[in-house]
């Protein structure tokens, strides 16, 4: 029962963001133009994630309809983080993190997803989360791997770990059925602003008020440094 709700609110939420991808992307006719139709989602983004320098990020390189994080990523780059991106291990694994930068080499990792074809492992304090749904209480619905609950499991039993989902906002359902395995999103960001756990009554807000501003959950003096993959824990996830 539970799989044939998730499948069929996946199926709705992927069609929804094929629309929104089509319409942010319909009159683009460079990458560069392109970058323009999801700036607004990417300054919410980096205004969520707050002060960069010294910190371990992890982002994702968009596959198909994904909203595209790359700006976002290369701005915190500059300002001195250290971003990474996903890297499967297998089915039934978590995630493993390798450091990328805006001209890294890519190669063909598993299942097809591009990786960096070189760098260090890294342990994020924040993961930006791509989706293909979210809902008012900052439930996220994947692809149905598990790959994201596995690793926020395993991460946030070492220490304080911060996940941002990013989407277009047509990816929105009412409610997303959930297990006891799903891992919630601390903030979820969208190109109509920010929406952090606790503030979803009010919907989401512009990011950069000083008044509602997103408040930083990573801790810097505690943050992970490690630069090999987290070893797993005992228990399977």
């Amino acid at each position: 029962m539970m799989k044939d709700l998730k499948s069929s609110a996946r199926k709705a939420a992927l069609a929804a963001r094929e629309a929104a991808h089509a319409t942010a992307h319909s009159a683009a006719h460079s990458a560069a133009h392109s970058a323009t139709k999801t700036a607004p989602a990417n300054r919410h983004l980096l205004a969520a994630i707050g002060p960069a320098r010294g910190r371990i990020i992890a982002g994702f390189l968009p596959i198909r309809t994904e909203i595209d994080p790359l700006p976002a990523m290369a701005a915190l780059h500059a300002s001195g983080a250290r971003v990474c991106v996903p890297v499967m291990a297998g089915a039934g694994q978590p995630l493993d993190f390798r450091e990328w930068t805006p001209d890294c080499p890519l190669i063909e990792g598993p299942f097809g997803v591009k990786i960096p074809a070189q760098g260090d492992w890294l342990v994020p304090d924040t993961l930006i989360v791509p989706l293909v749904a979210f809902d008012a209480h900052l439930n996220r619905l994947g692809y149905g791997g598990g790959f994201y609950d596995r690793s926020l499991e395993r991460l946030r039993k070492a220490a304080p770990t911060r996940a941002i989902g990013f989407a277009y906002g047509a990816q929105e359902l009412p409610l997303i059925p959930q297990e006891p395995t799903d891992q919630p999103l601390d903030a979820l960001v969208t190109e109509n602003g920010l929406t952090e756990s606790g503030s979803t009554e009010s919907g989401p807000t512009e990011s950069g008020s000083t008044e509602s501003g997103p408040t930083e959950n990573a801790p810097t003096e505690n943050a992970p440094t490690e630069n090999a993959p987290l070893a797993a824990p005992d228990a399977a996830p």
